[in-house]
């Protein structure tokens, strides 16, 4: 399902719910428990509708008994500012002249006005033409006092009585409009009649307004995909088209869920309905927010990820996705809080339980907790970095990432080790992926038969080509006839390789043996394997046989050195690794093709001659 489509089933469903909450109308008795304390419950909402809170309009009617009215809520509306007005034209309501709940002393009934009025004022009104209209608020049979039924129908006349009076709350008689201004412009069709208690009229916005969110969705992420291009090609880096996308469909989504805010306003809704279609908006814009931030996040993740990858640093490999996971948390903490307050659920006592819940979640979660900070130490120890090769107790492989909770290590059979944080702090890491030279140790194996000139020139002419190939350690090797082996003459090949990576030394370990192979061609020096000789001694003695050997001379040792020598030179001379160092291993992904008519490809070269040949 998609995430637009989830967005608005749940703004569905908190409809559903908030539609079988109880009407505002029943206000607590509360704001309602004198004469005094509805006098300002009424006055106080009315003047937060001229403000632009329009759902403060069910509270003001709520201190009205709209018996007369037969329960019309557009003829209700134009009734209570007719009131407020009236109210407003005779004078600064006092305190004083209201009784409060200590006041009452049984009395059921008050009449404000014109009975409280001083002498001077009842003259005023004399000279005007009033018609005898009263403002009297009487006690319900739930114990809230109300204007009653008759001061309610007669607003509307008091109000046109006392119109000739200066107001004395100075205040513009456009501030408190009686109806919807968008409502005088309706066709008579669409007023009057209402379902759920909204009328036709409002209907009709809703739809206007879902449509005009849809457009502005389109609208804006048409805009912004240009914009994002043009920001990342002035940072001097890209981000997958997918991550494009994704980026700009919340964003288009929050702007539907402002403007859904902004014009809701506009229709002037009332009780259930206004509370709630701006709980459904405001849940709507936050989700949308939140996700808008969530794949920001990604975005700013994958681009960074990018940087951090032309960087020669491995640590900034590491921190980025950390960084990103730990700000994606804190993203959808703050979405649920002011979801919740869209909610308006009190996350005060979550908060406080949080707090004093603390200590156990702490012992609850220990591991978690000392996996976190196991993370934090190998990042501010860097014991090792994504792509190194390590050997962690019995886990051997590559470290492919670093989490909160653990490292994820890939083994060279190709599975995956899971190997929790807590248990780096204390563990011994062996690092190959910090090797600045990668060792080879072996045994050439030669016949018993080789001449000591030949192990001579050969053993040099090893040593020549470690000191010519490229990747080998020049300031130390060794290269030197070691044992009288049971079948065989071993040389002991001691060397370095200075190499990144394993497959680069893989590829110059190949090349020097192949060069050893091609010197003992040239020097006629045969390998030997493990062999067994029956030898029969004869019966008698041969008496003074002839040295196999001749004794060598005062230069015999330079000699055979420096044929080595020239062998080795003879090999690698027309090596193009002489004049441009190889570059790192490259795979090919499939078979290469070969042109039979390049020069270049043919192998008719002159073969190398066989050994003994």
């Amino acid at each position: 399902m998609r995430i637009s489509h989830l967005l608005t089933a749940v703004c569905l469903a908190l409809l559903s719910l908030c539609a079988q909450a109880r009407p505002l109308q029943e206000t607590e008795p509360g704001p309602q428990a004198s004469p005094r304390a509805t006098m300002f419950t009424f006055l106080g909402a009315l003047h937060r509708v001229k403000e632009g809170n329009f759902a403060e309009m069910d509270t003001a009617l709520a201190c009205m008994d709209l018996a007369q009215l037969d329960g019309d809520k557009a003829q209700a509306r134009v009734h209570a500012a007719a009131l407020w007005y009236a109210l407003n034209h005779l004078r600064v309501v006092q305190e004083s002249e209201l009784p409060g709940p200590d006041d009452l002393d049984g009395t059921t009934s008050f009449t404000y006005f014109p009975k409280s009025l001083s002498e001077e004022d009842l003259e005023t009104i004399n000279a005007i033409e009033y018609t005898g209209e009263q403002i009297v608020l009487e006690l319900g049979d739930d114990g809230a006092w109300r204007f009653n039924a008759q001061t309610v129908e007669d607003a509307p006349r008091l109000r046109e009585s006392l119109s000739a009076l200066e107001s004395k709350l100075e205040v513009d008689e456009d501030g408190l409009v009686p109806e919807p201004w968008l409502r005088q412009w309706m066709p008579s069709v669409l007023v009057g009649g209402e379902i759920m208690e909204v009328e036709y009229w409002q209907w009709a916005g809703l739809l206007v307004l879902v449509f005009l969110g849809f457009v502005v969705d389109q609208i804006l992420r048409l805009l912004l995909s240009p914009v994002l291009r043009r920001v990342l090609v002035r940072w001097h880096t890209q981000a997958e088209p997918d991550t494009e996308r994704q980026t700009l469909r919340p964003l288009g989504l929050l702007g539907t869920g402002l403007v859904w805010m902004l014009m809701l306003n506009f229709l002037e809704l009332h009780g259930v309905a206004h509370l709630v279609l701006i709980t459904a908006g405001q849940t709507f814009t936050i989700l949308a927010g939140t996700w808008a931030a969530w794949n920001f996040a990604d975005l700013l993740g994958e681009i960074f990820a990018l940087k951090a990858k032309a960087t020669q640093s491995t640590i900034d490999d590491v921190l980025v996705p950390l960084v990103r996971k730990a700000v994606k948390v804190f993203i959808v903490a703050f979405g649920l809080i002011y979801t919740a307050q869209s909610l308006n659920f009190n996350i005060v006592p979550l908060i406080t339980g949080l707090g004093i819940g603390g200590l156990a979640f702490a012992f609850a979660a220990k591991d978690t907790i000392e996996n976190f900070f196991g993370s934090v130490a190998v990042i501010l120890d860097r014991p090792f970095e994504v792509g190194d090769w390590v050997v962690i107790g019995d886990v051997e492989g590559t470290v492919e990432d670093l989490g909160f909770r653990s490292t994820r290590i890939r083994t060279f059979y190709n599975s995956q080790v899971t190997v929790p944080n807590a248990s780096l702090v204390r563990a011994t890491v062996d690092n190959y992926g910090r090797r600045r030279y990668r060792r080879w140790n072996t045994t050439l194996s030669v016949q018993y038969d080789t001449t000591p000139d030949q192990i001579l020139a050969f053993t040099e002419g090893i040593r020549e080509l470690v000191r010519t190939h490229p990747f080998t350690r020049k300031d130390y090797y060794q290269v030197r006839c070691r044992e009288f082996g049971a079948s065989s003459l071993d040389i002991m090949l001691y060397v370095f390789f200075e190499v990144p990576e394993w497959s680069t030394e893989l590829r110059e370990r190949e090349r020097l043996m192949m060069d050893i192979l091609r010197l003992a061609d040239r020097l006629h020096v045969q390998f030997a394997f493990p062999t067994q000789t029956l030898h029969l001694h004869p019966n008698q003695p041969v008496e003074n046989p002839e040295p196999a050997y001749g004794l060598p001379g005062h230069s015999s040792d330079h000699r055979a050195s420096l044929q080595g020598v020239k062998a080795a030179h003879k090999i690698t001379s027309d090596q193009p690794w002489l004049t441009q160092k190889p570059g790192p291993v490259q795979f090919s992904g499939g078979p290469t093709d070969v042109d039979p008519s390049d020069p270049t490809q043919t192998t008719e070269d002159t073969p190398s001659p066989r050994p003994g040949g």
